[in-house]
């Protein structure tokens, strides 16, 4: 079956929420819910479910549906390639919104003439945006974006909060190692770390580091550590993808990581914090380059 852009992202969401929701098997997942909850239509979410089914994860269950088949959904292959025309064209939208020349309030027909594409490709995209939470629809007709990070000063506090709370939650006392969420972490930063670097776009690669410091923070068991990492990390993506864009994140980066997740996997808790304070010290130094 090939998959459009959108419901390969889906069905990446779909394997996430699987993992991160701790389904069991057998449990059901309804499309509509998932529908509203990642904000598209549904028919990219039944595209994506019938893709999951084809991997094994889902099956399809008695009087229509589908239901978890495993939730080895951690083992699943890590993809870097992407339709680069399209990529351009989100890439550059974010652009212009980081750079002021997109308003808070845009139409389709705005959006198309802007970047000459017809209806159908333009809703793909905002669809795509909508569901990473920068861009939200307006009753009736338009879409507004939602507010982000739009300077290198508020870059750099992010990360200065980030330092408060990323180490802290290794060292909370509810810290519960999940090996699985966290192997399968390593897995895709060795992939990164192997791959030709320009073949990982800006938006895979922010998804792919920004789920590994949300996985750290999810074995703390501090359910508002973990929150405020992601509120956080919604804000950042705009600038993220600038930052890489103009400097490509280096080998180094997912070496770091990997090097993390080993002090984790190994039980060195203490070391694995100061690892991280140490690396995200060394990225609100690095914080402004490039922006």
């Amino acid at each position: 079956m090939k998959q459009t852009r959108l419901s390969e992202q889906i069905a990446g969401q779909i394997r996430e929420y699987i993992f991160e929701k701790r389904f069991v098997v057998g449990e059901p997942l309804p499309e509509r819910s998932l529908a509203e909850q990642l904000r598209v239509s549904r028919s990219p979410v039944r595209e994506a479910l019938r893709q999951l089914a084809t991997e094994g994860i889902l099956v399809t269950r008695e009087g229509g549906g589908f239901t978890v088949a495993t939730t080895e959904v951690n083992k699943g292959p890590l993809t870097l390639a992407t339709n680069e025309e399209d990529e351009d064209i989100y890439l550059a939208i974010a652009d212009d919104r980081l750079a002021g020349r997109l308003p808070d309030r845009v139409s389709e027909n705005e959006l198309m003439r802007r970047y000459q594409l017809p209806r159908g490709r333009l809703s793909k995209l905002l669809r795509r945006i909508a569901g990473e939470g920068w861009l939200e629809r307006l009753p009736g007709h338009g879409w507004a974006f939602v507010p982000t990070l739009m300077s290198a000063a508020a870059y750099e506090e992010s990360y200065r909060f980030r330092l408060l709370i990323e180490p802290a939650a290794i060292l909370e006392q509810t810290f519960q190692l999940d090996q699985p969420l966290l192997e399968r972490c390593r897995a895709q930063q060795q992939a990164l770390l192997s791959a030709s670097r320009h073949k990982a776009p800006p938006a895979q690669l922010f998804e792919l580091n920004s789920k590994l410091h949300e996985a750290i923070a999810q074995c703390s068991g501090n359910p508002f550590i973990l929150d405020a990492l992601r509120r956080v990390n919604r804000l950042r993506r705009l600038i993220v993808y600038r930052r890489i864009r103009a400097r490509p994140v280096d080998q180094s980066h997912c070496a770091e990581h990997i090097q993390l997740l080993d002090k984790l996997l190994e039980g060195d808790r203490g070391g694995a914090a100061e690892l991280l304070r140490q690396h995200l010290e060394e990225g609100m130094a690095r914080s402004t380059a490039g922006l």
